[in-house]
């Protein structure tokens, strides 16, 4: 089946390029010009994928994405906008995109990551059902964590990183392993790992689970029964 792709930008120029040249690639596109008609568009969840611009009328990409999220669509997305910031690319990356191209961008570029996205929405899709050790409870299909009862409220990339050491409880992760299961193709480094630990780490102390994430000198982080 062709890939179903929706293209959100409010220059018809980019628009009209994008459509035309994704359809050569052997996809199938829809397009939107504003936020609400994205928004629309892109809740019912029948796309491989959304190309989003951040910088739209009605609602901004930011607010589209938080809002997809938010009503439990997964569909990858990809943001593409004129912001090159580092806190720009962090804070769309950490509402829920799954990857960031700056404008201008080259059209060659833009379709590897797509096709990356794709590939990973295929091939890994995250399964569906509980992890439950001990107190700790994750809901894959509600992408919800509690803690001896307590909601954990966590970002996506947070609730990514902590499913990803659930999956092996008790097993070591190297940055690079936790770098390639929770950010893939993104080019992000090793660093923005320790980031993201010490912030998931942060969340579960304050339902008295701050000992969970272990760090394992030298080798990695695991997840461990509380202490």
């Amino acid at each position: 089946m062709r890939p179903q792709i929706l293209v959100v930008d409010d220059e018809p120029g980019v628009r009209k390029a994008l459509d035309r040249g994704l359809r050569a690639e052997g996809m199938d596109v829809t397009v939107a010009a504003d936020g609400p008609t994205a928004l629309r568009l892109a809740r019912t969840g029948s796309f491989d994928a959304v190309l989003l611009d951040i910088m739209i009328p009605g609602l901004s990409g930011y607010r589209v994405l938080e809002e997809l999220r938010s009503a439990g669509v997964a569909t990858p997305v990809l943001l593409v906008s004129a912001k090159d910031g580092e806190v720009d690319q962090a804070d769309g990356l950490d509402l829920g995109a799954d990857g960031y191209v700056v404008k201008p961008f080259s059209f060659v570029v833009l379709l590897a990551q797509l096709r990356a996205l794709l590939r990973r929405a295929a091939t890994g899709a995250a399964p569906r059902g509980r992890i439950e050790l001990g107190p700790l409870t994750i809901d894959r299909a509600a992408r919800t964590v509690r803690y001896d009862g307590a909601d954990v409220p966590l970002s996506p990339r947070e609730y990514a990183l902590l499913a990803a050491l659930a999956s092996r409880p008790g097993t070591v992760w190297t940055k690079q392993e936790l770098l390639t299961e929770v950010w893939g193709d993104e080019a992000a480094t090793r660093n923005v790992v320790e980031v993201y630990v010490g912030y998931l780490r942060r969340k579960l102390a304050a339902v008295g689970a701050g000992d969970l994430v272990r760090t394992v000198r030298g080798h990695g982080y695991q997840l461990g029964e509380p202490q």
